[in-house]
């Protein structure tokens, strides 16, 4: 048997006959169980926020989205779909238009987004679990959907027969500005639906067919701005994004949905590393009684040691015992943390126990990452401190 480790489990769970050490060695585990179990909660926390606030650009944004290197536009081939279509890995697909033109209802007016896409679009992006009022647009028809936002600063409902929207797209060339009145394509739509996803998203589309998009900027039956993608589960992304760039001869640019949110991405990735950078500190703070416990134990156990190097054991021995006294009471605390802290996950996604509105439950998503990460962290930072305390085990100490 192990020799310092046997001793090192004699230690944790027999009491001293110093009560003090006793209430120092109790103070010690609560920081430790405490410690795990608050950063595994906020890790969780942070999981809940960034799935959530992932959760509204998820309703809109591909799994790929194929856009021209080239320019706004492209041209795609009917041989070209069809072997988008023989992809093994990709579900669906469809093509879409995307240009900035100005809006006007009545006597107000702004400039945002006309997204024109195809009759796949909804199999794609399953927009249509975000509609707030109404329905999607029909094939071949002048009907768009708008966000709520925009229909909010607009005054505007759907099926207004009498108000038409307007929209003007500024025509191709140069010096069509000569005559304002000859510089735009004009055409009225018909709000059919109205969508709601998030405040930011709310204002920035309005969608109408393809067809109509292309007819307003003057595009060829072919053109389009890009191809968004729907993959299979587990296909391997890699290997569509190389045949993908065979099948347009390496003249487009290819964005899975992190791309696309590469900022949002970043911003939630920083807070949370700051967010487990600050509890770490916390942690540390806390192990400083580990260590405190540790030394008083050494002193506690003075005698015993004596003996125990008289009848021939090393010093390094001798250190090893409240290392791994104090290593496995960390990891025995990170047990418990854990436990409890999963408890405390489980229970608020089963039973919405703090909400954020009184509709809204705060987001918590249980992940194995953050189970490893907590424990790697609380068994790495409790064998530095148990190593540092370990450290006073010396000669003359004994001596």
């Amino acid at each position: 048997m192990n020799f310092p480790l046997y001793i090192a489990k004699r230690y944790i769970f027999s009491r001293s006959k110093n009560n003090a050490i006793n209430i120092i060695n109790r103070i010690a585990s609560m920081g430790i169980i405490v410690g795990t179990m608050a950063l595994f909660v906020v890790l969780s926390v942070f999981s809940g926020l960034k799935v959530f606030s992932l959760s509204f650009t998820n309703e809109i944004d591909p799994d790929l989205k194929i856009t021209s290197t080239l320019g706004k536009s492209f041209l795609i081939t009917p041989n070209q779909e069809s072997e988008i279509k023989k992809i093994e890995g990709v579900a669906s697909y469809t093509k879409i238009i995307e240009e900035r033109v100005l809006f006007l209802f009545k006597d107000k007016q702004q400039v945002t987004y006309l997204k024109g896409v195809d009759s796949l679009y909804p199999v794609v992006n399953d927009i249509r679990k975000k509609l707030f009022n109404g329905q999607w647009v029909k094939p071949d028809t002048y009907q768009v959907v708008v966000g709520y936002g925009i229909a909010r600063d607009f005054s505007m409902g759907i099926l207004d027969f009498e108000n038409p929207l307007q929209i003007f797209a500024p025509k191709p060339g140069k010096g069509a500005f000569e005559n304002p009145e000859e510089a735009f394509n004009k055409t009225d739509v018909l709000p059919v639906g109205i969508y709601s996803i998030s405040e930011d998203l709310d204002s920035k589309y309005v969608f109408a067919d393809l067809s109509l998009a292309q007819e307003l900027l003057m595009y060829k039956s072919n053109q389009i701005s890009g191809v968004e993608l729907k993959l299979k589960e587990n296909a391997n992304e890699d290997a569509i994004r190389s045949q993908l760039e065979s099948i347009f001869k390496n003249k487009i640019t290819i964005k899975n949905r992190a791309q696309l949110n590469e900022s949002l991405y970043k911003m939630l990735n920083t807070e949370n590393i700051a967010v487990y950078l600050i509890f770490t500190l916390v942690i540390i703070v806390a192990l400083f009684n580990l260590v405190g416990a540790l030394i008083m134990m050494i002193l506690d156990k003075k005698g015993n040691l004596k003996t125990l190097f008289n009848l021939g054991t090393e010093i390094k021995s001798l250190r090893k015992i409240f290392m791994l006294q104090g290593t496995l009471l960390s990891i025995l605390g990170g047990i418990i943390g854990l436990a409890l802290g999963i408890i405390m996950v489980v229970l608020q996604q089963k039973y919405n126990l703090i909400m954020l509105t009184p509709t809204l439950a705060y987001p918590v998503v249980f992940t194995l990452e953050n189970v490893l990460i907590v424990m790697g962290t609380i068994v790495s930072l409790g064998f530095v401190a148990s190593l540092i305390a370990s450290s006073r085990v010396s000669k003359k100490l004994l001596d």
